[in-house]
């Protein structure tokens, strides 16, 4: 048994140095075939690889930052019923869009009619004892310079015209607030904007202590508002003018929960006094146009923050950036057509998948985009120009 697994063991040691030696043999014979054709390549090695190249310019590019936001609707508005009584009307349908003004619910009226018509009965019989009143005085004022009539009897007299006319005023302020409490029955929208679903109908009774009858959101515009980090707000301030970042230096744009890109361009409009200390953070908002009413009160966008004026700088599809032990490289293509390696600096990534290259590439250079894992430095390449990334498309090679 120790002698078969020694023979056995012998043959595979064979079988495997043959193994080795076998193409170290061919490659030995296609040396000296080489050598007898005179040293000229093989058709195989001088054959151009087929690449897809751009030929880098600088093109403008907003630097931006991207953070998870949410939006809040401008106004949120309860609508409540501001006098008692049963709702005879309900003048809207849930969802809908209301103009500021417009009639929601309406209230009965009778007894609130009867309460101004009483008002105005009681304001009546006080301007009545007014002139009464004003005219006891004037005749004791008469009497007095005849001397018919003591001083005190004037006073009174007096004193009573002064009286009527508080009663009038007093008449007066009581048919006021009848006439505001009858308008009461009537409630309007009193912002505009989309309203939600009624808590009461009719029949209903309803009054101050109720909850509310509905709500209105106004969300045109709409706010987004997101979190800025300290490092972030030490970045903008430090690459801002002597005066420091002012809103209008920057453009906000929103991506729905999709992917899509929201058509509407906001600006910053607010940003918070103090820093979070749980978070060290400080709130930042934006005001965003709604018109269509897209975005709704409650929504999570991701906010994307650029420069208001872009700069002139070189960008890639990061697929053609490659990385080792030394760094980041792209394979350029000389004038001559052969891949030559080119160290390049990268700065900030943009949409799309590109990436800002700072150093490393100038104004016309040819890299290859398509076709990298086929080429190797100083190989001979056929460039041709590189197709339009396609729609999910995240690579390049």
């Amino acid at each position: 048994m120790t002698r078969r697994w020694f023979q056995s063991a012998r043959w595979r040691t064979r079988s495997r140095g043959a193994a080795i030696i076998a193409p170290f043999a061919a490659f030995l014979l296609a040396a000296c075939d080489g050598g007898d054709s005179g040293g000229e390549p093989s058709q195989t090695q001088s054959q151009p690889v087929p690449v897809g190249i751009i030929e880098v310019q600088p093109e403008p590019v907003a630097v931006a930052e991207t953070f998870v936001g949410r939006l809040e609707a401008i106004q949120n508005v309860e609508i409540r019923a501001r006098i008692s009584g049963v709702i005879e009307e309900r003048l809207f349908d849930a969802g809908e869009t209301v103009r500021q003004g417009q009639s929601l619910f309406r209230i009965e009226r009778q007894v609130y009619e009867a309460v101004v018509e009483q008002r105005r009965a009681d304001l009546a019989a006080a301007q009545a004892e007014q002139e009464n009143a004003n005219a006891q005085l004037r005749r004791a004022q008469e009497l007095v310079g005849r001397g018919n009539i003591p001083e005190a009897t004037v006073d009174e007299r007096q004193a009573a015209a002064r009286s009527a006319e508080a009663a009038v005023l007093q008449a007066q302020a009581a048919l006021r607030q009848a006439e505001i409490d009858l308008g009461y029955t009537n409630i309007n929208a009193p912002v505009a904007g989309r309203i939600g679903r009624a808590n009461f109908d009719v029949g209903d009774l309803v009054g101050p202590e109720s909850s509310a009858l509905t709500e209105i959101v106004n969300q045109d515009p709409i706010y987004a508002l997101f979190s800025v980090s300290q490092r972030v707000l030490a970045e903008v301030r430090q690459n801002a003018g002597p005066t420091g970042p002012e809103p209008s230096d920057f453009v906000v744009r929103l991506h729905l929960v999709d992917g899509t890109l929201y058509p509407h361009p906001g600006r910053i409009d607010f940003v918070a006094t103090s820093v979070d200390r749980g978070t060290d953070t400080v709130q930042v908002r934006a005001v965003v146009p709604n018109p269509k009413h897209i975005l709704r009160d409650g929504q999570f966008v991701q906010v994307v923050v650029e420069e208001a004026e872009p700069e002139l700088a070189i960008a890639l599809r990061q697929s053609a950036v490659l990385a080792d032990q030394q760094g980041n490289f792209v394979m350029a293509v000389t004038p001559e057509d052969r891949v030559e390696i080119r160290r390049v600096e990268l700065g900030e990534t943009l949409d799309r998948g590109r990436v800002v290259v700072q150093s490393g590439l100038e104004d016309g250079d040819r890299v290859i985009v398509q076709g990298i894992q086929r080429v190797q430095p100083g190989a001979p390449v056929a460039p041709r120009a590189a197709d339009e990334p396609t729609a999910g498309q995240t690579t390049g090679l």
